[in-house]
């Protein structure tokens, strides 16, 4: 039997979880600035008091936002996707497909990450854009990572700049949330996402004898 204690301490995760998203949803159609603590505990039907036991103010819980997006960005990149599961050019390609996937599970099936990352959280104060920003410069270390070992083990050009290629990278995933966003079309997604692939592939690769 699950003892009391134990149950309110799950209804606790479960609204500060709620609050969460809920404050996610009004910063999406409303943008931060312009959302307030009432708009977030409204939409709830909590009141206000409710929300201030379990945040600070709205700059807390933003962070807290930032935190689940993080998150969920490096768990699909986790997930069987270390780069040591690539050992030929062919297992690189099939990896780019599936980390491909993944990212666009958790920037483009919830429209709210993207309307957020690009759109609203850099434009509330330094420290949120340093985060944003050190959220790009983590990817591009992970995609570095990727290219490292792809040089170690031949199948990639071996006077490769890992760095510099893993920011283009970067630009090219940027462009295609951009994409995404604009046309989320499923399909024209695909046809993008192959077009990217080959380029990169191509451009990676170690030169055809």
């Amino acid at each position: 039997m699950t003892k009391p204690s134990a149950r309110v301490e799950q209804r606790k995760a479960e609204l500060r979880k709620e609050i969460i998203d809920t404050a996610f949803d009004c910063f999406s159609d409303k943008g931060y600035h312009a959302t307030g603590i009432a708009d977030i505990a409204v939409r709830l039907g909590i009141g206000h008091g409710t929300f201030y036991r379990y945040f600070a103010n709205k700059r807390d819980i933003i962070d807290h936002v930032i935190d689940d997006i993080t998150s969920r960005i490096f768990t699909s990149l986790e997930n069987e996707l270390s780069p040591e599961t690539a050992t030929t050019l062919d297992e690189y390609a099939e990896l780019l497909d599936r980390i491909g996937d993944a990212l666009n599970r958790v920037l483009l099936e919830d429209p709210r990450v993207p309307q957020l990352l690009l759109f609203h959280a850099t434009g509330i104060d330094d420290e949120l854009t340093a985060r944003v920003f050190g959220l790009v410069d983590s990817t591009e270390i992970v995609i570095s990572g990727y290219l490292d070992h792809g040089v170690r083990l031949g199948y990639l050009r071996p006077d490769l700049d890992t760095a510099t290629t893993a920011k283009a990278a970067m630009g090219m995933v940027v462009a295609g949330i951009v994409h995404g966003m604009r046309t989320p079309d499923p399909a024209l997604l695909a046809v993008y996402s192959h077009a990217v692939r080959r380029l990169f592939i191509e451009g990676v690769r170690v030169a055809a004898r």
